[in-house]
């Protein structure tokens, strides 16, 4: 069995911090964003820190609840 990798991929991270900042700017808690999306605060808690990816299809769900577009997340990302 393949031992899981403790390295977070620096877009991953990025990711996170952006959907952190967009809920704080909102005011909103991980439980009132969870409960938006139909998860568990702790899974909000694991995409903001990047211990879990987002899947498009989430990051689509996270983007309409947070009123941003998808590229939101990306924005300041280097792709090089």
């Amino acid at each position: 069995m393949k031992k899981k990798s403790n390295i977070k991929h620096p877009i991953d991270l990025q990711v996170g911090k952006r959907i952190r900042s967009r809920r704080r700017m909102l005011d909103l808690s991980q439980n009132t964003l969870a409960n938006k999306l139909g998860i568990t605060f702790q899974q909000v808690r694991k995409y903001e820190t990047a211990d879990n990816r987002v899947s498009a299809s989430r990051l689509m769900e996270i983007a309409l609840a947070l009123g941003v577009p998808v590229n939101f997340f990306f924005d300041g990302v280097n792709y090089e």
